[in-house]
């Protein structure tokens, strides 16, 4: 059954609203295992002078309600709080040097006890496992378990742990992190139908230095930060410009002209205007997952190869039809009418292939989606481009091959006495 995920949230929603005391929130696993805990930004923000995590806390807390007030921004939250029911533990230093212990020791057995501790390995079936000591669960429920925790004290005599340690109830936070040493808070934000992770980075950069004091910083972790990095960096067009150039050289050795492999790289855009124009249109309809993922990315990867291929078979036949006497311009329409069966056949199976993708649902649906829908936008706007696009390219390059050559022929017999 194919759901919108918008609609699965709210539906979640509904039905957690009457749980007391708690706050449900649902989130997407990342595109990409390992890269984050959901498909969110990841952002940690983080306080460089070390304030008290209540005013921390309070500039976060602004910050986040001025940033959900973005068109950008879905929903901007942070799981950090300040009314997380814990335990105090207070160690009586003077009545554990009456026993002849040190505090840490108390501490240390009370940690091994209630949370876990590393005793040790033993192999079984090839296979090496860790051995970890706690107390059994029952044991360990109420501060009254306290009296069935025994501490080696002065003598080798056992002593209970309660007459070294008082628990008190306070509320405060779970745990305070850090992020390049200094104390952050974590803080996921979900971006809007129809706007990409740049949109919802550049809007996080605009409501931070309008509403966080200085001495504040922030940076993201997951593939949000593998985004911000490769951002700011121009890396990636400096790659795609020597491919293309490597890609034209070995295309100008093939067809031995510098103008013909023109006709092979200036037809493969036509494709991409489809498979990005696509995408751009499906994300005005709000739909989920349309945007410039790694998804889509990898899809123009195959999109780009398939044209290429097709644009050189039609280069190739157009070739031979040349070399075999025929005009530049029947050459070229020549192969297009030979080429257009088997091309009309890879294109109809590359769309047959990628239409159960399209309607299909379930986990993953999103991306398996936006790759689809932008291949088969880019195979049926390339394909129809290229039979068009190419006997043009391919007579504009093949004459001016043949001026030039007339001209040096012309050269030349003008030098000859």
């Amino acid at each position: 059954m194919n759901h919108n995920i918008m609609l699965v949230y709210g539906r979640f929603a509904m039905d957690c609203k009457d749980i007391k005391n708690a706050k449900v929130i649902p989130f997407q696993m990342p595109q990409v295992p390992g890269y984050g805990s959901n498909s969110s930004v990841n952002l940690v923000l983080q306080d460089m002078q070390d304030r008290p995590m209540s005013e921390f806390n309070a500039d976060v807390t602004k910050f986040l309600t001025k940033l959900n007030q973005r068109p950008e921004i879905m929903m901007a939250m942070s799981t950090y709080s300040e009314r997380f029911p814990k335990y105090q533990v207070d160690v009586d230093a003077t009545q554990c040097d009456r026993a002849g212990i040190t505090p840490a020791s108390v501490l240390r057995t009370l940690g091994s006890y209630c949370g876990g501790s590393y005793v040790g390995n033993f192999n079984q079936f090839g296979k090496v496992y860790r051995i970890m000591a706690n107390a059994a669960p029952e044991y360990r429920l109420d501060p009254s378990s306290l009296n069935n925790i025994f501490v080696r004290v002065r003598g080798g005599k056992m002593a209970p742990i309660s007459e070294f340690v008082t628990l008190k109830e306070v509320v405060g936070s779970a745990s305070v992190d850090h992020f390049n040493l200094f104390q952050s808070i974590t803080c996921g934000v979900m971006t809007a139908s129809g706007f990409s992770e740049g949109d919802a980075h550049e809007a996080i950069a605009e409501v931070f230095k309008e509403t966080m004091p200085n001495g504040y910083g922030y940076e993201y972790g997951g593939m949000s930060r593998e985004v911000e990095e490769a951002s700011g960096s121009n890396a990636t067009a400096l790659i795609y410009c020597i491919c293309a150039i490597l890609i034209y050289l070995i295309l100008a050795s093939l067809y031995n002209s510098w103008f013909t492999p023109w006709a092979v790289l200036l037809s493969v855009p036509f494709g991409l205007m489809g498979s990005f124009g696509i995408t751009w249109l499906a994300s005005l309809f709000h739909l989920p997952g349309m945007e410039n993922n790694i998804y889509l990315q990898t899809g123009v990867i195959m999109l780009i190869g398939l044209l290429a291929k097709t644009a050189i078979l039609i280069t190739e036949f157009a070739s031979e039809r040349r070399a075999q006497g025929m005009s530049i311009i029947d050459a070229a329409f020549a192969a297009c009418e030979e080429r257009l069966r088997p091309i009309l056949m890879t294109v109809v199976t590359m769309i047959a292939g990628m239409i159960p993708l399209i309607i299909a649902g379930g986990a993953g649906a999103n991306g398996n989606r936006v790759l689809a829908l932008g291949v088969t936008a880019g195979m049926a706007v390339g394909t129809l481009a290229l039979l068009f696009v190419v006997p043009a390219f391919f007579s504009c390059s093949r004459s001016c091959t043949k001026s030039i050559k007339d001209k040096n022929l012309l050269l030349k017999l003008e030098k000859k006495p």
